[in-house]
């Protein structure tokens, strides 16, 4: 990419970054945003793939919790980490994708509502969501190319073969799931038992929830 091209694609991106109303890394630091402030992930590692589940009807309810430009949030030190995750990955033919980041009470509650059992939801009436704190994501591994690697099931399978102790027969997929697991813990992240796609900061307890950033989720229909 040439000199004029780059400042070009430059440009673009901090208009883009400004008209969403979010900030990225260099520009947190100079407005001097601490390690606890939420910026989008995208603005720390660029190479990340986000696909919000709850931003589509590709998830367990069948309709979006989140508006569809709803961008993936975490806590800039969260994001930090994910690039380190990312590198660690990049360097070995791999990378990441984001299926779920900072998640709103509301859409909290509704999920609470459609599953109502602690494997697997968080009660927003007790401690509250990891993701509603900004310190937790929910991700599966690409390859060189960005597409998915056979996991140990898809996203929100409720079901004993979702596990992080994966039991399979697949050495591909023990395989995949072991990388994307050293990637993560290799950037200050530990997994949940019930969940292989979820991992959440080390230090999660200490961020506070935070029950909206900027009307980010879509009002709960009628009846629900």
């Amino acid at each position: 990419m040439n000199t004029r091209a780059l400042l070009k694609q430059t440009i673009l991106s901090a208009l883009l970054l400004i008209f969403s109303g979010f900030i990225g890394v260099d520009g947190a630091e100079a407005a001097g945003l601490s390690e606890s402030e939420f910026v989008d992930v995208k603005s720390v590692a660029p190479t990340i793939l986000v696909e919000l589940r709850y931003a589509t009807s590709n998830n367990f309810i069948r309709r979006p919790l989140y508006r569809a430009d709803m961008p993936a949030m975490v806590r800039l030190s969260v994001a930090r980490r994910l690039a380190v995750a990312q590198k660690f990955l990049e360097k070995r033919g791999y990378g990441l994708k984001i299926w779920d980041a900072y998640r709103p009470k509301a859409a909290q509650v509704q999920l609470w509502k459609a599953i109502g059992n602690h494997a697997y939801v968080a009660d927003p009436k007790d401690i509250g969501s990891m993701h509603t704190r900004g310190a937790a994501v929910d991700v599966t591994l690409v390859d060189g190319s960005g597409r998915e690697v056979p996991m140990p099931t898809e996203f929100d399978n409720f079901t004993p073969a979702a596990m992080i102790d994966y039991q399979g027969r697949s050495p591909v997929v023990r395989s995949n799931l072991k990388m994307l697991q050293k990637a993560m813990a290799h950037g200050g992240f530990y997994g949940l038992r019930t969940e292989w796609w979820h991992f959440c900061a080390a230090d999660w307890t200490t961020y506070q929830p935070v029950p909206e950033l900027q009307l980010l989720v879509r009002a709960p229909e009628p009846g629900s």
